[in-house]
């Protein structure tokens, strides 16, 4: 059975948090809410580019759920365009971020934290390979 890809995440909390996750992930990242299946629990499926990449589930009564993220996961990427607009975007929600360069590779990252503290890069493609090492972290 060969892996062919990643096909989405799931991010499971209580209501509050699932609604204010949903907020976050649709007004400051950009996804955009579309079609669920009818489950019995409450959720969201959120989408880029007409694909269902994101889908938050409502946690079970009395399901524990931890609002940090305090194992070795330490973020998803998302492949992005227009960085600027998405730096526009953050700023507007308040969104704390920090950016950093790939080295020799003319990529772009902005690190993030969403409301449940789970890590996001949102990774712009700048144009050509560079030879120049910056010494910037990534991924």
């Amino acid at each position: 059975m060969p892996v062919a890809g990643l096909d989405h995440f799931n991010l499971r909390a209580p209501r509050a948090l699932l609604d204010e996750l949903r907020r976050f992930y649709v007004e400051a990242i950009g996804l955009e809410e579309g079609w669920r299946p009818p489950f019995r629990s409450r959720g969201h499926w959120l989408y880029a580019q007409g694909r269902d990449i994101l889908h938050l589930t409502e946690a079970g009564p009395g399901e524990a759920r931890a609002t940090h993220a305090a194992t070795v996961f330490d973020h998803i990427a998302f492949a992005c365009t227009d960085a600027d607009d998405a730096e526009a975007r953050l700023r507007r929600h308040g969104v704390d971020y920090r950016i950093a360069e790939v080295p020799s590779t003319s990529q772009k990252q902005i690190f993030l934290r969403d409301p449940a503290g789970n890590g996001i890069e949102l990774n712009f493609a700048l144009g050509a390979q560079s030879t120049e090492p910056d010494g910037a972290s990534g991924a």
